[in-house]
């Protein structure tokens, strides 16, 4: 039996008037580019730090309805309107302290994936069930911008803005793909069974088999959220850990940070020296090991004496092992490493960031770049090299996971050290140079999505805030503020059990990409059968 795609209904075109007057006209034709780049917006909404994590299923559904039917020209230009409406505001922290440039220039290539989604998305709208095969290319799409270009920038996926939502647990099944994919499938479904209603309300006559799909398609993914709850749990299984984070703060915001390399060393050993103070005079509990964040010293402390003796008087006075964030320079190599700073002893263990920040950290194309302009060049001088190993510390039996800020992002760099044996997971960071923007809530939420995807309890020591404590189940127990000096002390659990989404990695994302190819496959076949079928 041949399958053919369906054909688009009357009630999925815009409404038009016999004779029209040209301005109308125009302005009718408009309408779904408006409509593409406000659902944009919508989702943008629903992004941290809102809570607002709902907004994403009309987006979707919005969405749907621009480009349902629509040829591939019009889906492209459609889809593009969207992603700029989405990462236009979502990603307007990357200009803070370097201009718009850069946040412009970045848009720019990253709304090219989601126009091309929408291609897919288009095609596939004409299939049975089709909001199935439609969410699937939405994470494809999430699945290609995490990889390219320069290793990736998964940033704006859709799971990073569910951590408040219902759809929580669905991390614990299948990671970041299958959270994404239940919520685009729900925005999706409801707009077909809204279609499917109206159209059944007109023709007097329901189509089972479409108005089945749309309510499975809400349906299954709310199902699915609920069945997954009892993944979700903060109960110790190793025993406890008594952790503190130091939040030492810098003397200014901005790219400067750089400059006050001594001054953000010696704020962060002040604060862990508050912290000693605290716990001397019964105020604190005694911490099992204390965390600093990424950056806390860009100073070596292997190269340089001073630095060196001010983390040794600190982690003395705290009577604990410190975990310092450094700039190491070793072989020739420039490194953003973790420390791991006995009392006694020293630096014992360490970790060397894998996944670094292009245009940040390393500069692509450094030589095409200095021919264009030789400033560019400036802002990266030298470029940091790439770690090679997982990172785990073990203190005294207790094993901390390391996802060095940026690498939060990545499922794979986070997944890695629970599989290596973390019981509980570090994401040291450095949002300094990101101001008060919306940056450090969103890689906050980020945070949350991983504690609940690996059962592990996340800690999120950073320079100037906002630093966390997130429990397993993904809720905040203790923050700070931004830019002030602070620390967090707390029990939390440990645990060493896996969840299916540690254990399936990366397997869940490679089939919805299969699904994905499957219904592009069917729908690029039926339209060719359909062109012979017209010639003939």
């Amino acid at each position: 039996m041949t399958v053919t795609a369906t054909s688009v209904d009357e009630s999925d075109r815009l409404p038009s008037q016999s004779a029209p007057a040209p301005w109308s006209a125009r302005l009718v034709r408009l309408v779904p580019a408006a409509a593409a780049a406000l659902a944009g917006v919508l989702l943008y909404v629903s992004f941290p730090p809102r809570t607002l994590w709902w907004l994403a299923l009309p987006a979707f559904a919005v969405l749907a309805r621009v480009l349902r039917g629509r040829g591939w020209k019009a889906a492209c230009g459609l889809g593009y309107l969207f992603g700029l409406g989405f990462l236009l505001p979502l990603l307007v922290w990357t200009g803070v302290e370097v201009g718009p440039g850069p946040w412009l220039a970045l848009v720019a290539v990253e709304a090219v994936f989601v126009a091309l989604v929408a291609c897919g998305i288009a095609a596939v709208s004409r299939l049975p069930a089709w909001p199935v095969w439609a969410a699937a290319v939405w994470i494809a799409g999430e699945a290609a911008r995490a990889r390219v270009p320069f290793r990736g920038f998964p940033w704006g996926k859709i799971a990073f803005g569910q951590a408040d939502g219902v759809f929580l647990p669905l991390a614990a099944v299948g990671g970041t793909p299958v959270l994404g994919f239940a919520v685009v499938l729900c925005g999706f479904g409801l707009y077909e069974a809204v279609r499917v209603a109206l159209e059944g309300r007109r023709t007097r006559t329901i189509r089972r088999s479409a108005a089945a799909a749309a309510l499975l398609s809400v349906a299954v993914p709310v199902a699915g959220a609920v069945a997954a709850r009892p993944l979700v749990s903060d109960k110790a299984e190793d025993g406890t850990a008594t952790v503190a984070l130091i939040q030492g703060n810098v003397p200014r915001s901005g790219l400067e940070f750089n400059a006050q390399r001594r001054a953000v060393l010696d704020y962060h050993a002040r604060e862990t020296e508050r912290l000693a103070e605290a716990v001397k005079a019964g105020k604190a509990a005694r911490p099992d090991f204390v965390l600093w964040p990424e950056n806390s010293s860009d100073i070596d402390p292997f190269a340089n004496a001073d630095a060196r003796a001010v983390i040794n008087r600190a982690a003395r006075a705290v009577g604990a092992p410190v975990s310092v964030g450094g700039v190491v320079e070793r072989d020739g190599k420039l490194l953003n490493e973790q420390i791991l700073w006995d009392p006694v002893q020293g630096p014992t263990q360490t970790y060397d960031k894998r996944q670094i920040q292009p245009f940040g950290e390393y500069l692509p194309l450094r030589s095409l770049l200095g021919a264009v302009n030789k400033d560019w060049t400036s802002m990266v001088r030298q470029d940091f090299d790439r770690g090679t190993e997982p990172g785990v510390f073990d203190v005294d039996g207790t094993r901390i996971g390391l996802a060095t800020c940026y690498e939060a992002a990545f499922d794979w760099a986070v997944r890695d050290t629970v599989t290596d044996g973390a019981q509980m997971i570090s994401v040291p960071s450095n949002n300094a140079t990101f101001d008060r923007s919306e940056m450090t809530y969103q890689q906050l939420a980020m945070s949350r999505i991983r504690a609940v995807e690996h059962s592990r309890t996340v800690t999120v020591p950073v320079t100037s805030g906002v630093s966390a404590i997130i429990m397993p189940d993904g809720r905040i127990t203790q923050r700070t503020g931004m830019f002030v000096p602070d620390f967090l002390v707390q029990k939390v659990p440990l645990r060493s059990s896996r969840t299916p989404a540690t254990e399936l990695g990366v397997l869940p994302e490679i089939a919805l990409v299969l699904v994905a190819a499957g219904g592009l496959g069917w729908a690029v076949g039926a339209g060719l059968r359909g062109r012979r079928a017209a010639r003939a």
